[in-house]
């Protein structure tokens, strides 16, 4: 299926001169992503690291993608999938770059952060920009996509939605938004499919090229997130139950970040008296299993909003981040948006209750914006007055199909 968000993201970055590189979670559609771009060149090749056959080729021939089949004279298309796990990717990529950029355009996609892997050096440095592409969210499926301009002029703005949401929501909730669940659209099947994609991760990706040696302790750790979600994550707590330093949770945690299993949002203590200022709080990928409705909600609007904020800034539309707020009196709002470090949006999720938060009454009073409460029911549009300000209260499926 066409995915429209990320073609166009695509269509701006392969205008410039750099290599493109996309990057996203393991079975996030990433290689039929781009097999789909190369349908939109006349002279296209596809090469693949995992496969022996194609390794042996790089290796004896560094520009074997000269041979490329071409119908006419236009540049073709190069795709390089998985070439973060050759050893000397970093360095093969510039001598190409260097040697054919205006001869072809090279897009190189993985499973792993590829701008991770540049901590050994800057070789790569002015030769490449990356994007990410993201399992399936509601905003993509529903094509209700607000653009940007209109979104940020009010975000609280009551609007139609074209296509029907509820649908997709509930089984976004059920399958999860990985293409190949949330496409069989059946129970069992995503509980095999989870189970093994996160052995598959932990025990081959994550251990060959993270070089973890207490894996055991590590699958451990992951299988304790899901009751995490919701709440500030404390590294000091996790390490004193599983009897591990705490150094050793905090690197795995991150290696769990860099290969695309947990994503984390940091507190926003800018002009509020007594925030959080460190712990941040953590949210899965693949969220379908999470077992309290409550922290599965919450992660999905959190999923929702990350996307949005990724794209924004991967088309250099700002510089947009995604935060939560939350005092030492405990008083939270889930998510706030800002925009060059000025907030612009307070949003806050309830599993069924249509009643603004004190919470979010609280801060919004502080911050003097917009502020949304979702609900996971349908059928519930309305503004409340907060003074001069104003809350939405609506469905979650209904304001997040619009987000741009």
């Amino acid at each position: 299926m066409k995915r429209k968000l990320y073609e166009n993201i695509w269509k701006r970055l392969c205008s410039y001169k750099q290599m493109v590189f996309i990057a996203g979670p393991r079975q996030a559609g990433k290689t039929t992503f781009t097999q789909i771009l190369a349908e939109d060149f006349n002279n296209s090749l596809y090469f693949n690291w995992d496969i022996i056959d194609e390794k042996r080729k790089l290796v004896e021939n560094p520009s074997f993608y000269e041979e490329v089949q071409r119908k006419n004279n236009s540049i073709p298309l190069i795709i390089f999938d998985e070439l973060h796990k050759y050893s000397n990717w970093k360095n093969y990529l510039k001598s190409v770059y260097d040697r054919d950029s205006a001869n072809y355009k090279f897009v190189v996609c993985g499973s792993g952060r590829l701008d991770m892997y540049q901590k050994g050096g800057d070789s790569l440095a002015g030769r490449y920009f990356i994007f990410y592409l993201w399992p399936f969210t509601l905003a993509e499926l529903a094509g209700n996509n607000l653009s940007l301009e209109q979104f940020l002029s009010n975000p609280i703005e009551v609007r139609t939605c074209p296509n029907e949401t509820l649908t997709i929501w509930n089984n976004l909730s059920q399958f999860s938004g990985f293409p190949d669940p949330f496409l069989n659209e059946n129970g069992h099947y995503y509980n095999i499919w989870s189970n093994t994609y996160k052995k598959q991760l932990l025990r081959e990706d994550i251990r060959n090229l993270a070089s973890l040696k207490k894996l055991e302790d590590v699958e451990v750790l992951f299988s304790l997130l899901p009751s995490k979600i919701g709440s500030p994550l404390s590294m000091t707590s996790l390490s004193r139950d599983m009897h591990v330093s705490f150094d050793s949770v905090r690197n795995w945690i991150e290696v769990f970040e860099n290969f695309f299993m947990v994503f984390r949002i940091p507190p926003w203590s800018r002009k509020i008296s007594r925030a959080i200022t460190k712990e941040k709080k953590l949210y899965l990928f693949d969220c379908a299993g999470i077992e309290s409705s409550a922290a599965k909600f919450e992660n999905m609007v959190a999923l929702e909003l990350f996307r949005a904020v990724s794209n924004w800034n991967d088309l250099g539309l700002g510089n947009f981040s995604l935060h939560y707020l939350r005092n030492r009196d405990k008083q939270e709002v889930d998510f706030l948006l800002s925009n060059n470090k000025k907030p612009f949006l307070l949003i806050e999720t309830k599993l069924s209750d249509d009643h603004a938060a004190k919470s979010l009454i609280k801060f919004q009073n502080m911050l003097k914006i917009p502020a949304v409460q979702l609900v996971n029911e349908g059928d519930i549009c309305k503004l409340v007055s907060n003074g001069n300000l104003k809350i939405m209260i609506t469905s979650a499926d209904y304001w997040l199909s619009l987000l741009p």
